[in-house]
């Protein structure tokens, strides 16, 4: 029988209460079941008199947690799935996402849904969806200080976002640019319809092996977002005298000094989804952004009176 994996957000009752209840269930079929929180897979803030801490991308992995586990069920909402392929995707666990949270815009299923989900992961009637990652890193005078796998964006500005910040970035072989904003966001396609979707950026469909460059509120009508292939490492440097903060996925940073540099890439480990029925992505953007839908309501959309 298969091993399996469970990670939960511990902060939510529903979630704790459906990994023991789950652990118990599996173990009975027969499955090695291993739990962990989804607070293992978050980075942590630095304090300004202490602007490093570095955790290496792989350090991250949960014990009792390895290359030879067939799944493992995420329980929580889309901060407890980050967290996850932050803990995971280095050892290429395919990840069944559950949603209890709010929107659950990453998620596969539901909680309802949980005992029909497993049942058919358990039978190997799946399909298996890689997204690429991005790999952020943050160097001081050449050496690597700080890094972290990010499957939405990284978001450079300066604390508090009250004021403009000077940017210098290179992609690739290509000249650098200079952007005058509030902050920048550099973001996959799965994180398309995140952050970057609220700062004015393009819904990209995740299979598009590319990065975007959104500019926060700008200063200048020429700075537009970006897009280019993900194989290009992008480079940006700090032009302001005062740190700047690293933000990755929402939920964990680092401060960045004048002269330092941040760097990405694509991540060489993808997010690897479990997909319960072929990926639909436009439906996804309509169940939970209304994309696309008329803008003049229809006779069999609504209830007239």
């Amino acid at each position: 029988m298969p091993k399996v994996g469970i990670i939960y957000n511990d902060v939510k009752p529903v979630a704790c209460q459906a990994a023991l209840e789950w652990e118990e269930k599996l173990t009975r079929r027969g499955c090695t079941v291993s739990l962990a929180t989804g607070m293992g897979g978050i980075l942590g803030y630095s304090q300004p008199d202490r602007p490093v801490c570095h955790t290496p991308l792989g350090s991250l992995v949960p014990p009792h947690f390895n290359e030879d586990m067939s799944f493992a069920v995420v329980l929580g909402g889309d901060g407890t799935v980050l967290s996850a392929f932050r803990q995971l995707a280095p050892i290429g666990v395919p990840l069944l996402t559950v949603n209890t949270g709010h929107m659950g815009f990453l998620t596969e299923t539901y909680m309802n849904q949980l005992p029909q989900a497993i049942e058919q992961v358990l039978e190997g009637n799946y399909e298996i969806e890689e997204r690429g990652m991005m790999a952020v890193r943050l160097f001081h005078r050449s050496d690597l200080v700080w890094e972290a796998l990010c499957l939405n964006e990284m978001v450079l500005h300066r604390e508090p976002l009250t004021s403009m910040c000077h940017f210098e970035v290179a992609i690739g072989c290509h000249s650098p640019v200079d952007i005058a904003a509030d902050g920048i966001i550099l973001s996959t396609p799965t994180g398309s319809t995140a952050y970057s979707l609220s700062a004015g950026g393009p819904v990209i469909t995740p299979g598009v092996e590319v990065t975007q460059l959104i500019p926060i509120c700008p200063h200048s009508l020429a700075s537009r977002g970006l897009v280019f292939p993900d194989r290009e490492q992008v480079t940006i440097r700090s032009a302001n005298p005062d740190p700047l903060v690293l933000i990755v996925d929402g939920n964990a940073g680092c401060y960045v000094m004048t002269k330092d540099e941040v760097k990405t890439c694509r991540a060489p480990y993808p997010a690897r989804f479990i997909r319960l029925k072929p990926p639909e992505f436009f439906t996804v953007l309509r169940e939970k952004l209304g994309w696309g839908l008329p803008h003049i309501a229809k006779p069999t959309s609504v209830e007239l009176p």
